[in-house]
């Protein structure tokens, strides 16, 4: 099980729990674990089409799957799993 941190506006889904354990191959297997343990945590990440949503940053083990494989990334047991929400400033 991969160790996925959930960013404060999320934590409503995971009963206020910063941290969860979920297991996935890959990004969008731990992604769609999350959805299926957290109901309603899913579409708050991913847009209908199921890609990551412009505004939202996932990270395995500090690299951003932007730059690696998007949600095909493989992720091992000990990864940690970081969902960023983007900020805007001006």
């Amino acid at each position: 099980m991969a160790t996925v941190r959930i960013p404060t506006p999320l934590r409503k889904f995971t009963e206020g729990r910063e941290e969860v354990d979920i297991q996935g191959a890959t990004v969008r297997e731990l992604l769609d674990n999350l959805e299926t343990h957290h109901a309603g945590i899913g579409e708050r990440i991913r847009d209908t089409k199921g890609d990551v949503r412009r505004f939202i940053n996932v990270f395995v083990a500090d690299e951003d799957i932007r730059f690696l494989q998007g949600l095909d990334t493989p992720v091992k047991s000990e990864d940690e799993i970081s969902i960023i929400p983007a900020i805007a400033g001006g």
